[in-house]
């Protein structure tokens, strides 16, 4: 059973699933693997809890290639990626969204670090997303139920939210995506949906059917991924249509990034691991 090979559908495409792509060194183990992001080069950066080694970079092969973010991240939850190449983390229990540059240089660190707010950023952020225009949106999900917009700069424009199960509330805002349509992608974990906004904050629409959704992903069709705790992976079209759906390679997906070619990465569940879904078609 060692060589057989285990294919997914997601709409039209097709993926073999490549359990275990990252390796690494003899002797070393992962941490609590939260999430990952791809960079311009094809490498895949892995962001991981309760190590000294917060990211671990991997080349295309799943060659371990390099680390970051030592002595500077505390506990990142989720890291995205930036039309410039940098990257932004959510270090949750440090209470900041923090940039980086592809060799982990700090660039710019949103909230005061291990200051928490009540209503105010950052209190356990979850997840960060960058809009065209270099604008920042943060899920601040844990400690809060808000989303925060700000401008390149760092400047707070609005915070909107509050908990609740109404429209526009959140319990639990897990992850975040700003498309090309002006629109934030919200998940709102606790109420089993994606919440879609327009840049203002103003509520546009909910798409259900997810059980404790947890990442967001879009791709260059401007596809919708999203993974959920049943545990699996839905497709959905722009408009919020499912269009493809299949199981998590094991336990189920806390992350899921994307390449040029297609392929899914996802930072799976304990076991601690990252699966490739390699597309066929």
């Amino acid at each position: 059973m060692s060589d057989e090979r285990y294919v997914v559908l997601l709409g039209d495409r097709r993926y073999a699933v490549h359990r275990k792509w990252a390796r690494l060194p003899d002797g070393e183990s992962f941490g609590f693997i939260s999430d990952l992001v791809v960079d311009h080069a094809g490498r895949v950066h892995v962001a991981q809890r309760g190590t000294d080694r917060p990211v671990l970079v991997f080349e295309r092969d799943g060659r371990l290639i390099g680390t970051w973010g030592e002595g500077q991240l505390a506990e990142p939850h989720y890291i995205s990626a930036a039309a410039n190449g940098t990257m932004l983390v959510a270090d949750r229990d440090a209470h900041q969204v923090l940039r980086f540059d592809p060799a982990g240089k700090l660039m710019q660190a949103l909230g005061r670090r291990h200051d928490p707010s009540l209503d105010a950023p950052f209190n356990h952020p979850t997840a960060a997303a960058e809009a065209a225009d270099g604008e920042i949106y943060v899920a601040d999900g844990y400690g809060n139920s808000s989303v925060h917009r700000f401008a390149a700069d760092g400047t707070l424009i609005r915070t909107w939210g509050g908990h609740g199960d109404q429209s526009g509330a959140f319990t639990t805002p897990h992850a975040i995506w700003v498309d090309r349509f002006e629109r934030v992608l919200v998940g709102d974990r606790e109420n089993n949906r994606i919440q879609v906004f327009d840049r203002a904050g103003d509520f546009l629409s909910a798409w259900g059917d997810f059980y404790h959704p947890m990442q967001i992903w879009v791709d260059d069709r401007d596809y919708v991924f999203v993974t959920d705790q049943i545990p699996r992976i839905s497709l959905l079209s722009p408009e919020g249509k499912l269009i493809g759906r299949c199981r998590g390679a094991i336990n189920g997906a806390h992350g899921i990034a994307g390449d040029a070619q297609g392929n899914l990465y996802l930072a799976e569940l304990p076991p601690q691991e990252i699966t490739k879904l390699e597309r066929l078609d």
